[in-house]
């Protein structure tokens, strides 16, 4: 995890043993180890919700309800887009206000 090794890690344990002291190290832990559980649950929420809206499927559909609706002037899905294309519009017959 981190690259920390063992003596790393006892170096640490040491150095907050002198800063914090003995007696309030243990409710030091047990608050660090609160505070991590509530991240890790944020930051899993959020990746949830990250994926939910993000599916594939829908964007997929999206995409192709969007390029049948510019392509073929329909708004709903397209059971067979090649018996009848509309031709494209030409540029030159655009209307001038």
């Amino acid at each position: 995890m981190f690259g920390i090794g063992m003596p790393e890690l006892i170096v640490i344990a040491v150095v907050a043993l002198l800063v914090v002291g003995p007696k309030k190290l243990p409710d030091l832990a047990k608050s660090l180890g609160k505070g991590f559980q509530e991240f890790k649950k944020a930051t899993d929420g959020v990746t949830d919700s990250i994926k939910k809206s993000l599916n594939p499927d829908d964007l997929k559909n999206d995409v192709e309800d969007i390029k049948n609706s510019l392509l073929y002037g329909k708004k709903d899905e397209v059971a067979d887009h090649e018996t009848s294309p509309s031709p494209p519009k030409d540029a030159t017959s655009k209307v001038q206000s």
